[in-house]
């Protein structure tokens, strides 16, 4: 293939391609937000309003496990908003110079609760219940990655009580997974946010709120590629207007 007097070989060729559709993508006013699991009705809901209200910017939405989003920006995944469930995920990012530290900002905040599959008949009302015998199996969300495990895991810890519950512990890879297994009825009890159990109280139901040793916040930034991305800025400022503070409190979030 010729254009003008210059040879273009296949890989040349190939690059010219991806480089137009990236160019395509970036005129299109596509921004990806990588939000924790927990996030997951609330933040889709958010979009589509905010798509709404700009119709020329389109938003692509990753959820998962904060430490999980967290170690995909840091490997260089195209991110231009994160959205964490604790503000030492969000720390570690800051520190890494994934994100802007002036974009770092509170949007809602949460609640540690214990759920039950709905039709359990095993009743429990306080945590050191969960010795007894008859509960077998407690979802969990890996302490390393997820933060409501480390959540959990603390205030187990302060009861003195999870050294004798880690082996009855059954690690989830995200809060959503943990709800899951409870809603199966394939754990006794998890582990999950307030906003999660609402979310399917159709199948589980709250037994305890549980204290935790620090408020749960959730941070949200932007990355260091999107510091100076103004469809980015805009739906940061739109999570943090009062449009859209009402629509996380209608998914059971609260104020930070």
């Amino acid at each position: 293939m010729k254009i003008g007097k210059t040879n273009l070989t296949r890989s040349d060729f190939l690059c010219c391609i991806v480089t137009m559709l990236l160019t395509n993508a970036i005129f299109a006013g596509d921004i990806t937000v990588s939000a924790a699991s927990s996030l997951t009705e609330a933040m889709k809901d958010v979009a589509q309003t905010f798509e709404q209200r700009q119709p020329a910017i389109h938003v692509k939405l990753n959820v998962a496990a904060s430490g999980v989003l967290l170690q995909q920006i840091s490997h260089g995944a195209p991110v231009d908003v994160f959205a964490s469930a604790d503000v030492e995920t969000m720390d570690e990012a800051r520190k890494q110079s994934l994100v802007c530290p002036a974009s770092i900002k509170p949007f809602a905040s949460n609640t540690l609760v214990l759920v039950q599959p709905v039709d359990s008949k095993k009743g429990l009302t306080q945590l050191a219940q969960l010795t007894d015998t008859a509960i077998t199996r407690i979802a969990i969300g890996n302490p390393d990655s997820v933060p409501v495990g480390h959540y959990a895991v603390d205030a187990l810890t302060q009861a003195k009580l999870w050294p004798a519950l880690k082996a009855k512990s059954v690690m989830t890879l995200n809060v959503r997974q943990s709800l899951d297994y409870v809603a199966r009825g394939e754990a006794d009890a998890g582990f999950v946010y307030f906003t999660d159990a609402k979310a399917a109280a159709d199948k589980v139901r709250v037994a305890i709120k549980v204290g935790t040793t620090r408020p749960i916040r959730y941070p949200v930034a932007l990355t260091r590629q999107a510091c100076d991305a103004t469809d980015a800025h805009r739906f940061e400022e739109f999570l943090l207007s009062g449009e859209g503070q009402a629509i996380l409190a209608r998914y059971g979030f609260t104020q930070p």
